[in-house]
């Protein structure tokens, strides 16, 4: 088949399938993209998992009951009839998990953005893409650590902004998640205690990180102790571990941060009230609007690609993965989706 979809049934996410159609004719102001490469992350399974509420479903369309995951990478323009877009114009932003996909764009600044009707209400975050270079050694980490990084480092500075809301220490879960581990080496640089909760597994890596005051097993979440007050980064979304932390630390507890689903299958919501405070909704592209409008898209991006650089450069344990074609992304989607994939791996997949 010439051209295809990575679906996913939304109410499983680890049912997908690869679909063929044919593209049809461009529309005055659109582009046909063709996918060149992109990461596959606990992210994207937060995308799915939440994809719903949050509206990431819309970003992408799909037949009734399917859904189509999207990923941060890059593509090329191969056809189009969008003023001041040329064919073999390279992008780097939101995509597809799709050979190709067609996009209403608009050049706007350095780069474009795709304004088609259904993606108006969306945050403006998800519809740029800025300019790429030619293929460089440096365009897997781009791919994978910008938007996990990018989540850790915003958690990090809304923390930093409100004084760690007074916190002794922070309790990261799926402490193993790039974001997680992308947190706690924020949080470590400036002197704050960083406890990792983990599955048993991969206890041994993350203390050999050097990055956490203490790493804690899922099965020890009700009773370790920690320095108090205490403040939670949840990027699990497993309701029944959030409601042993309140239960454990209770009034200690001094900012409780919901982020991400990495544990999507986890349970109904706690039907007894918890204590401490409720649980907030951290939505990154909030921060992202907020310091762009304090220090300019331009300072804002100077910032960003700084400390990502330095993360990278802290981070020799990072190991890239790539799998090939339609057979290597549908590998790639169940072992993350299904929690197997190693700590240490970023997964790329090049089509």
């Amino acid at each position: 088949m010439s051209a295809w979809d990575f679906l996913v049934d939304k109410q499983d996410l680890t049912r997908g399938q690869r679909r063929g159609f044919e593209p049809g004719p461009l529309e005055e102001g659109e582009a046909r993209l063709a996918v060149e490469s992109f990461a596959v992350t606990a992210n994207n399974v937060t995308y799915g998992a939440i994809g719903d509420a949050f509206g990431y479903w819309k970003f992408f369309p799909a037949p009734d009951g399917l859904g189509r995951i999207p990923v941060w990478g890059f593509a090329r323009v191969t056809e189009s009839r969008a003023e001041g877009v040329e064919p073999g114009l390279r992008l780097f932003g939101y995509l597809p998990m799709s050979s190709e996909f067609t996009a209403r764009l608009v050049r706007r600044g350095a780069g474009v953005v795709d304004a088609a009707p259904h993606r108006a209400g969306l945050p403006p975050t998800y519809n740029q893409y800025a300019v790429a270079q030619e293929p460089t050694a440096s365009d897997d980490h781009r791919s994978l650590l910008r938007p996990l990084f990018g989540t850790s480092w915003l958690i990090d500075d809304m923390f930093e902004e409100h004084g760690d809301f007074g916190a002794a220490s922070v309790a990261v879960t799926s402490a193993s998640s790039k974001t997680g581990l992308g947190l706690a080496w924020r949080l470590a640089r400036r002197g704050v205690k960083a406890i990792g909760l983990t599955s048993p597994p991969n206890r041994a890596f993350l203390e050999s990180l050097g990055i956490f005051h203490k790493v804690v097993t899922y099965d020890e979440a009700d009773n370790f102790e920690a320095p108090r007050p205490l403040a939670i980064v949840d990027f699990a979304g497993n309701r029944g571990l959030t409601a042993k932390l309140h239960r454990r630390f209770g009034d200690d507890i001094v900012h409780s941060a919901v982020i991400g689903v990495t544990h999507w299958q986890a349970g109904a919501p706690d039907p007894e009230p918890l204590p401490g405070p409720p649980p907030t909704l951290f939505f990154a592209p909030d921060q992202v609007r907020k310091r762009a409008r304090e220090w300019g898209l331009e300072g804002f991006d100077q910032r960003f690609t700084a400390n990502l650089a330095e993360f990278i450069e802290a981070s020799p344990w990072l190991k890239l993965q790539t799998a090939h074609g339609p057979e290597g992304l549908a590998k790639t989607w169940d072992a993350v989706v299904r929690g197997n994939a190693p700590a240490d791996v970023g997964m790329i997949v090049k089509l």
